[in-house]
């Protein structure tokens, strides 16, 4: 979707405020292909929700890396089976047991972290967006997550000119608490990013 920075600017301002399904009609109404992505890290289940009650047939990209624990695959199976998610799911190319043979997890500070990370995330993931060729792309990015992210707002536009929309973004765990309370939501706290070591870490997706 093709929108100037200073349209961006003065949707974002229209949005602040507004309930997250009417930003997300808006942004279906508007686009040519919409996908929502997810990791089925806590409170992912909100935008998920949220997305498939506008279209319950939209894309939901899962870029598992591999490592999630398994209280996060069986959420993930839960909410597949509930919500009627229309899975597309990409792995690395490589297997997890044979990175761990050769490589592990690398610290933040090695040199193979990059690697790594590529490996398991965002080599995935660009081959997820080459495939599907979205000009919407939903997330459940919020402000005060990380200081990249507290720059952006609803409506951000990706460095491959997609239109990143993040109808929770004003959103605190108190709110999102209670929308899944109120919608009968399961959430699940114990997740777990190799890719980001520690919680306000960007893991490259969104810089």
């Amino acid at each position: 979707m093709a929108l100037t920075p200073e349209e961006i600017q003065n949707l974002n301002r229209q949005f602040k405020g507004i309930p997250p399904e009417e930003i997300i009609s808006w942004a279906i109404k508007h686009g040519k292909k919409s996908v929502v992505t997810t990791n089925f890290r806590p409170y992912e289940v909100a935008i998920l929700h949220a997305v498939t009650e506008v279209n319950k047939d939209i894309p939901v990209i899962w870029c598992d890396t591999g490592y999630n624990t398994p209280q996060t695959y069986k959420h993930a199976e839960e909410l597949i089976a509930r919500l009627g998610l229309n899975i597309m799911l990409y792995v690395p190319k490589q297997t997890t047991a044979h990175r761990d043979a050769v490589m592990g997890i690398p610290q933040i500070d090695d040199p193979r972290h990059q690697e790594f990370t590529e490996q398991v995330k965002l080599e995935p993931f660009k081959r997820a967006m080459d495939e599907h060729k979205p000009d919407v792309w939903f997330t459940n990015l919020r402000k005060g997550q990380t200081a990249h992210r507290d720059s952006l707002d609803v409506l951000s536009m990706s460095k491959d000119g997609v239109l990143k929309v993040s109808p929770f973004y004003h959103w605190s765990d108190t709110q999102l608490d209670a929308y899944l309370q109120g919608h009968g939501l399961p959430n699940e706290h114990k997740y777990f990013d190799p890719t980001k070591v520690l919680a306000n870490r960007e893991c490259g997706l969104h810089t």
